[in-house]
């Protein structure tokens, strides 16, 4: 109990220290959840305007910068290779970067760069499409390496693995939900996130066909009635599972209804005031309650929606959710109950990968031609600004002391008021 009751303890250290000092540590934000308690940002700029400095990028990439402090951190494709760059966030000057690895490729528009770093401020963790997973202190030094890949078989994703693991309280969480390309099990894992080694290895079974077992998505942290559980989307299904264990808890069926082949998933879980919400191959977006145990597919389901996202992962305060397809076409939905507060509305035309943000009373929202739409958030639909930046853009806006650091193909800006 003493133990458990440290970690949870350091948890909340962490994410009050993340959140308090203007932190980004994950891909989505101090809270994992997009959303920041940042004020005062910018709402329009350009290439040159509100433009505090931009530095060049050598490739793609889905992975959002993360920062810590004065250190920026990106996982970054280039020649061929990956690596971790640490850049100093006054001015974007790079201080170091450490070789992740070989086998950089294409998988249709994502690259073996996607999934994003985390940090807890004193190390850095980093895990590439090729299945390397390294931690770093803040100077560049190596502190262990991990080959997934080679300790538990190859990844058999259709589209090359892209999920981001999950830190918390010492630990990291990481998924391997795949099946179009191999007849080897899903499989979860725990890593002691200061030695390397594997705390555990559980299998997460599925009746998924073809393509559906693959999961591009990233687990989320649920916290609820003074308990924690991850959850994992893939496969057809939403789990929960033990944070000690990986035992599965609860499993609600009902993201691929029609039993499609062809339904992996990208958009990932969220979690908000005791309500997991479950993205899936457009339709249904599923609302779950907390706290069931066993299959909760018939007693848990709180509402479900048939126009949500495909890529971009949905945002929410807790009173609206807010979820923006591949097309541009946003909806705000009640976050308790799903009734549709307004939408279907168009954004800037072209294709969003990247997740929104919710900061400042604002939305944020970014296409692949980094095209960023700035909504007004709540009850009715605003838009305040369509802003412009050269270069494709997969990577989700990171958010830091007023400051907002976008990641195109070619640069990365960091955007602030003058």
């Amino acid at each position: 109990m003493n133990r458990l009751l440290a970690a949870a303890l350091a948890s909340l250290a962490l994410a009050a220290s993340a959140g308090a000092n203007g932190n980004w540590p994950h891909w989505r934000g101090p809270t994992r959840d997009g959303v920041s308690t940042e004020t005062g940002l910018p709402v329009k700029w350009s290439t040159t305007e509100n433009v505090l400095w931009k530095i060049a990028m050598p490739d793609r990439s889905g992975s959002t910068p993360i920062l810590w402090g004065e250190t920026i951190f990106l996982n970054v494709a280039e020649g061929g290779e990956l690596y971790l760059w640490a850049l100093e966030r006054r001015d974007g000057r790079r201080m170091w970067k450490a070789f992740l690895g070989g086998g950089d490729h294409r998988e249709r528009k994502q690259n073996m760069s996607s999934p994003s770093p985390l940090t807890d401020g004193k190390s850095v963790w980093v895990m590439t499409g090729t299945g390397v997973l390294k931690a770093f202190d803040f100077a560049g030094k190596e502190l262990w390496s991990r080959d997934i890949q080679r300790d538990y078989g190859r990844f058999g994703l259709n589209w090359g693995y892209a999920s981001s693991p999950l830190l918390h309280a010492g630990a990291l969480y990481v998924q391997v939900l795949h099946g179009m390309k191999t007849d080897d099990p899903s499989y979860l894992l725990r890593i002691d996130a200061g030695t390397g080694k594997t705390v555990w290895r559980v299998e997460r079974p599925t009746n998924a066909i073809r393509e559906s077992p693959d999961s591009y998505t990233t687990p989320a942290l649920l916290e609820y009635d003074g308990k924690k559980e991850m959850v994992v989307t893939g496969g057809d299904v939403v789990t929960g599972h033990d944070l000690e264990t990986g035992a599965e808890l609860w499993r609600s069926d009902g993201l691929n209804p029609e039993n499609d082949p062809n339904y992996r998933i990208v958009a990932s879980p969220v979690t908000k005031d005791g309500i997991i919400y479950a993205p899936t191959r457009v339709k249904p977006l599923l609302a779950l309650k907390a706290g069931g145990r066993g299959n909760i597919t018939a007693t848990h389901r709180l509402w479900e929606f048939d126009k949500g996202p495909d890529v971009p992962t949905p945002v929410t305060d807790g009173t609206y959710i807010y979820i923006v397809d591949d097309q541009g076409i946003v909806f705000c939905l009640d976050a308790k109950s799903g009734a549709t507060v307004w939408g279907p509305k168009r954004m800037a035309p072209g294709i969003y990968s990247a997740s929104p943000v919710l900061a400042d009373g604002k939305v944020y929202a970014t296409s692949e031609d980094g095209i960023t739409t700035v909504l007004r958030a709540g009850r009715e639909f605003e838009v305040l600004a369509e802003n412009h930046l050269d270069g494709y853009t997969l990577s989700s806006p990171a958010i830091s002391r007023g400051e907002i650091f976008m990641r195109t193909d070619t640069a990365l800006f960091c955007i602030r008021n003058p």
